[in-house]
Order: structure tokens, then C-alpha cells, then sequence
């Protein structure tokens, strides 16, 4: 109880812990309320709450106790919270202030009234009372109720008894509550009256909004502060022994075809966690990313604990998978956690895995996002029937104006759950079944339901959320066409990189008179583009007709494959625009460009099918031409002279362009190749 003269103290009733009784405690702590708890451990015979009756076994714990306290000037405030769904929010004695029931010797109870405004309907319920323990034993004199009988049915009574009614004063409260940030604390503001709340409870529909506040209130973050409790009961890993690190088992979801499903795993593997305390789930349901899978774990399935793999010949469906998938750390007694990721989540941070399980929340998920969206995988409130809604907070959130834990209504896509949370709270089998709600939100419903906070961190940034919409299985190695949907995500993949000090640090040569070199594509994109092109398989016969060109005919002609024969032709434009068109306005000042192009090709050179090209002038006004693969290795010979200049580039670098202008100044030859096999990549632009 809280302390007042005499000493009196704050009844709050618990049956078991959880997230909310944890804030509770927190907010109760901040302003100095002592609490003592009734009916902990005793098995809860008062009703589920849903359905009338129920709650009179409240009553008879209250009048329990009541009857130890001795103290005439012992004041009592009793606060029913059994769903956990209360805060306090400002210190007691202004709480006694603004009841005034010290000056007038009566018991205040409190009363809320709810307004449903889609209804029309305005609903009346009990919610606490705060007095002098003689005047509440008074009032409790007349219950003889059984546990589930209804405790609102029993208050009620006593207030329309207009006896009874004397001697208790009763305040009926509605209240719409937003937060007031001002001196270096946040507050919560009733907005209908203008005044501040001493304790703020939500109930029913209104949990996600006393979620929403909890976040904030009391000082839990501020502007001028941040997070307050952010380092607060962490599980700190350092200087454990690996033999020491929790034993994860690590779900990982694929419900569809998705690009760079390679990338995926090879995050997976650098993950900064100790493999042998990993475990892995993997549930793949595409057919198409099968030789992924069987690739990653060809190679580093022996490195971890244990791994279980259901493929899609087992016809198991997504929502059974992931059950299936908390089955496998619910029942090995040694699994600490269950790490879920879906295939479409870009890991970037490496220390993911440890920074969650530091943070020691029973359900933590790291912020991800959606390059130059809005989008992330959590929602920071909801709609009336369920779905998405903008809370007031969350583009602050987003974009890292606000910085810490955040209690959301739904997450998806990534998230750890403790072993514990999943054996006891969320121990039923259909976590992710509905007949109305997609399994996503099926399962945040259910979390909720099941009173366990869901917590997203954005206190360190941990990587994106690929897009799938519209990508397609067709090509061999489909990832080079995501230039467009997932650009990010395929310049790490494609582009050199030291490409950047291109442009920021003049990362050009000039091994010609106005030739450049500069790096633009990694050796996974060179490798790419072979293998494309040779499981395409219709290289040119190289002779002078040639019908996929205009006028038919080419006067100094290659083995080739152009890039619209492919389908490729889009993307090649974006690229040439994205990365090759600014280097050429700095290098040729006054020149611009809008990457145009009409031939774009592949070349191959064998020695023993065509070794060289003669001299020849481009149709372009500048060419860019990219080395493939690598001379010494891949080939001997190859190259480029410029005859005006007799200046040759012998050694091209995989990877590297030489860009050159295409016509007068520059005639030039392709030398021999004397062994194996030479890939470079040719582009004629804005000819």
C-alpha cells in the first residue's frame, strides 16, 4: 500500500503475472504505491470475464482481508484489475485530491461509463473504490455471494439503494485519453475534460489504447530522455561460454517464391550466435527454391545442433508448419527460444539474435522495413474490425524520431518468443487458424487474447522486408530481373562494391586517351549473366545478316545474345541510367545522357569460334563494355586496341567497364583470345 499518516496501502488483485501486471507494478513503483496482492496462486472461479456472471470472488477476497486492518484511518484503494489492463499515472496524493472522499468521510466509488458511439449505447461498470477501511467493511458487510457470482451486479445494487447510497459517493467517468508531453514527463490527458488521470484502465476494445499509452506513461519515454527502461531486467550474453548461449531453435518460412533466397542463407550463416546452439525449422513450400535449400544445407547442415526440414512434397499447409515448427522447441526441454523468419526478411545486422534475446521480453520482434515506404512489420494500432490502422506515433517511430520498445498490436515476418511463453500462454495447437482472420493476424489476435505483450524494437537498425509481388520464376537466375522491385537489395548483390568512390572518390582510370575504367559490376553478376545467357542457348551464328536488328544486316558482326532476347532489355536500361549514365556526365562534362540504347548484347569469344573482331567504329555515342570473367583465368589473350591511339587494355578486370566514345575518334579492335572461353558485356548507348 501506499503510505498516508498512519500508513495505508492499495489492494490490487492478481491471480497470475504477466505483461501487464508487470507494468502495473512498474508504473505503481514510479510514484512510490506500495501494493499488496490478493488471491495469488488461488485457482480463479470468477468467470472468464466474456460472459455474465462472474467476479465475486474478488468481493469475497476483499472482505478477507479487510477484516486484519484495524486502523480507522487506514485508507484503502481497491483496484479489480484481473486482465492486467491498468496504469498509473500520477502520484497518490493528488489521486486523494481529486476524489475528495478524505474531506467527506465516505467511501468514492468509482464508476466508468463507456461510450459505444456505433451503437449508440452508453454502458455503466464498476471499476474500483477507494475509502477508510471501516467505511469499506461496511459496505462489503451484506456480501455472502458465491465466487462466480456477479460483483457488478453487486455494486450496482448498492448504488441505486438510495440508503446505502448516503454513505458512499460515487463518480462516473468518460474518458477519450491522448498524451500530454510537457516539463520532461509525459502525462495522460483526458481530453473531454481537460484534466489528468491518476490511473488509466482500459478494458475490452480499449487494451491497444492503454497499450499505446503504456509505452509513454509514467516517463517511460519522453523527448528530452528516450527510452527510460530500455536497459532495464536485461539478459546480458556477454562473456558467456558458447556451452553457456541459450539453445534457439530457428523457424525459417517459405510460403512462396521469393528472390535471393541465397542471400537469405548465407545471413543465416553469419549470424553472430554459436551454430551449435542453433537448431533449425525450415518449412519450404516452392518447389522452385528446393535446390537453395538442398545447396545451404549440403554444405552447413553439419555445423548446427539439428535441423528439420518439411518440403513441399509433404503437402503440409503454411499454418500447420508453424505450429509445427513452436512443437519442436515446446518439446526439447533445452530449447530457450523459438526465432521465426520468414524468407522475405533481409537480416542485416549479424548481432540480431543476440540484441533480442538481451533485451528479455517473453515476445520481442527488430523493426523492419520497406526501402523509402512506410511500411514495417508491425502495426501500431488497429481498426475497428481488426485490420490496419496509423497510430499517432508510428511514422515517428519509423523514421527513428522515436527510439526504443514499443508494445504493438500486430507483428509479422520476424520475431523471438521465449520456450516458456510458448508452453504455457500460447500452448494451443491452432495458434494461427481462423475462419475470418488471414493466420497472421489470427496469431497476433490470439497473443493478445492471451494477455502476452508484443514488443518491436527500433533501437538499432536490423534490415528490410523484400517485395514479392511481382516476381517471377522463369529465368535462371531470377534475382538480376528485381532491379526495379527490390533495387536495394540487388545493388548489394550486383554492383561492385567500390562503386561509390566512383563518383565520391574518382575511382576512374584512363588507360586510353578518353577511355575510362571504373568498377560497376560484382563477380556474382558477371557469373549471372554467363550462366543466363548460356541456359538461353541462342547465341548468334555470327555472320553479316542478322534479322534482330534494323536493316538486317551488321558489317562487323559478333557471337552474341542481345539482352531483349532475354527479356532483359528493361532492366538493362534502368541500370545503365542508374549507375553508368551518372560517370559518363562527369567524365564527358556538358554531355547528357539518357542511357538509350538499341544493341545490348553479350559477346563470347572462343578461340575456335570467333577469337577476335576486326576494326570497327560503334553506332553509339559512347559504348560501354563490360568484362564478364577473367583473363589469366577464364581465358588467355583478349582485349581491346584503339588504333588512332595505338593504345591497348590487355588485362580488362572482371567486373570493370570500359567506357569509350563509339564513333570518329575511337576506331578500335577485339584481340585474339588464344585459350578459353571470354564473356563481355556490350552496350551501344544513345546511338
Amino acid at each position: 500500500g501506499f503510505t498516508l499518516g498512519a500508513g495505508g496501502f492499495c489492494v490490487f488483485m492478481l491471480l497470475c503475472e504477466t505483461d501487464g501486471f508487470r507494468r502495473f507494478l512498474r508504473s505503481a513503483k514510479h510514484f512510490n504505491y506500495t501494493i499488496r496482492v490478493l488471491g495469488k496462486g488461488e485457482t480463479w472461479k470468477g468467470g472468464d470475464y466474456m460472459s455474465p456472471p462472474g467476479g465475486g470472488q474478488k468481493v469475497r477476497l476483499l472482505k478477507s482481508a479487510l477484516e486484519d486492518i484495524q486502523e480507522e484511518n487506514k485508507v484503502i484503494l481497491f483496484f479489480p484489475v484481473h486482465d492486467y489492463d491498468t496504469v498509473v499515472a500520477l502520484m497518490c496524493v493528488q489521486l486523494l485530491k481529486y476524489t475528495g472522499f478524505v474531506v467527506q468521510g465516505h467511501i468514492c466509488v468509482l464508476f466508468i461509463c463507456r461510450l459505444f458511439p456505433l451503437l449508440r449505447l452508453m454502458f455503466s461498470f464498476f471499476l474500483g473504490f477507494i475509502g477508510y477501511a471501516p467505511n469499506l467493511k461496511q459496505m462489503l458487510s451484506d456480501w455472502s455471494g458465491a465466487d462466480s457470482d456477479s460483483d457488478q451486479l453487486f455494486f450496482t445494487k448498492i448504488y441505486i439503494n438510495p440508503e446505502k447510497r448516503v454513505s458512499c459517493g460515487f463518480l462516473k467517468l468518460y474518458y477519450e485519453v491522448m498524451l500530454k508531453f510537457e516539463d520532461g514527463r509525459v502525462r495522460a490527458r483526458n481530453v473531454l475534460y481537460d484534466t489528468l488521470p491518476v490511473i488509466v484502465h482500459g478494458n475490452g476494445p480499449t487494451k491497444l489504447q492503454i497499450n499505446y499509452l503504456g509505452n509513454y506513461i509514467p516517463n517511460l519515454w519522453m523527448f528530452e530522455t528516450g527510452c527510460t527502461i530500455c536497459n532495464e531486467d536485461l539478459r546480458p550474453l556477454s562473456g558467456l561460454q558458447e556451452s553457456e548461449y541459450p539453445v534457439v531453435v530457428i523457424g525459417i518460412f517459405i510460403q512462396q517464391p521469393t528472390p535471393f533466397v541465397t542471400v537469405f542463407f548465407e545471413r543465416l550463416l553469419n549470424l553472430k550466435y554459436p551454430k551449435n546452439r542453433l537448431r533449425l525449422f525450415i518449412y519450404n513450400q516452392e518447389y522452385h527454391h528446393e535446390p537453395h535449400v538442398r545447396t545451404f544445407l549440403e554444405y552447413h547442415e553439419s555445423e548446427y545442433q539439428g535441423v528439420k526440414l518439411i518440403g513441399p512434397e509433404e503437402d503440409i499447409d503454411p499454418e500447420t508448419s508453424r505450429d509445427i515448427g513452436f512443437d519442436m522447441c515446446r518439446e526439447d526441454i533445452d530449447c530457450v527460444y523459438f526465432f521465426s523468419i520468414d524468407v522475405d526478411v533481409v537480416l542485416k545486422n549479424r548481432d540480431t539474435l543476440r540484441i533480442l534475446i538481451e533485451l528479455n521480453k517473453p515476445f520481442i520482434a527488430p523493426m523492419m522495413s520497406k526501402p523509402g515506404r512506410l511500411w514495417t512489420n508491425f502495426w501500431g494500432a488497429l481498426s475497428a474490425d481488426g485490420y490496419y490502422a496509423r497510430s499517432e506515433d508510428y511514422v515517428d517511430i519509423v523514421q527513428g524520431r522515436r527510439v526504443g520498445l514499443w508494445n504493438v498490436p500486430y507483428v509479422s515476418n520476424i520475431f523471438l518468443i521465449k520456450a516458456d511463453t510458448l508452453r504455457t500462454d500460447l500452448k494451443d495447437p491452432d495458434l494461427f487458424e481462423s475462419e475470418t482472420l488471414d493466420p497472421d493476424m489470427a496469431f497476433c489476435s490470439k497473443v493478445r487474447d492471451k494477455g502476452v505483450f508484443m514488443f518491436v524494437t527500433n533501437m538499432h537498425t536490423f534490415g528490410r522486408v523484400l517485395s514479392t509481388e511481382n516476381y517471377q520464376t522463369n529465368h535462371l537466375h531470377n534475382d538480376l530481373w528485381q532491379i526495379f522491385e527490390n533495387p536495394v537489395e540487388w545493388e548489394e548483390r550486383y554492383i561492385h562494391e567500390n562503386y561509390s568512390k566512383v563518383l565520391k572518390d574518382g575511382l576512374i582510370e584512363m588507360p586510353c586517351p578518353d577511355v575510362y575504367w571504373f568498377p560497376v559490376f560484382t563477380d556474382v553478376a558477371c557469373k549471372h549473366l554467363i550462366e543466363e545467357m548460356e541456359h538461353f542457348g541462342q547465341w548468334s551464328g555470327g555472320g553479316n545478316v542478322d534479322k534482330r536488328i534494323q536493316g538486317g544486316y551488321e558489317n562487323v558482326p559478333t557471337i552474341d545474345i542481345h539482352m531483349n532476347q532475354v527479356g532483359y532489355d528493361k532492366e538493362w536500361h534502368k541500370f545503365l541510367l542508374d549507375y553508368v549514365a551518372p560517370v559518363t556526365e562527369k567524365m564527358y562534362p556538358g554531355y547528357f545522357t539518357r542511357a538509350q540504347f538499341d544493341l545490348a548484347f553479350v559477346v563470347r569469344y572462343k578461340p575456335d569460334e570467333q577469337p577476335a573482331l576486326s576494326p570497327h567504329h560503334d553506332a553509339s555515342t559512347f559504348t560501354i563494355n563490360i568484362a564478364l570473367n577473367q583473363v589469366g583465368v577464364d581465358y588467355q589473350g583478349g582485349g581491346c586496341r584503339f588504333l588512332r591511339y595505338n593504345c591497348s587494355v590487355t588485362a580488362p578486370r572482371r567486373g570493370w567497364a570500359l567506357m569509350h566514345p563509339g564513333r570518329l575518334t575511337h576506331y578500335h579492335e577485339g584481340l585474339p583470345t588464344v585459350e578459353g572461353v571470354r564473356y563481355i558485356s556490350v552496350s551501344f548507348v544513345d546511338p
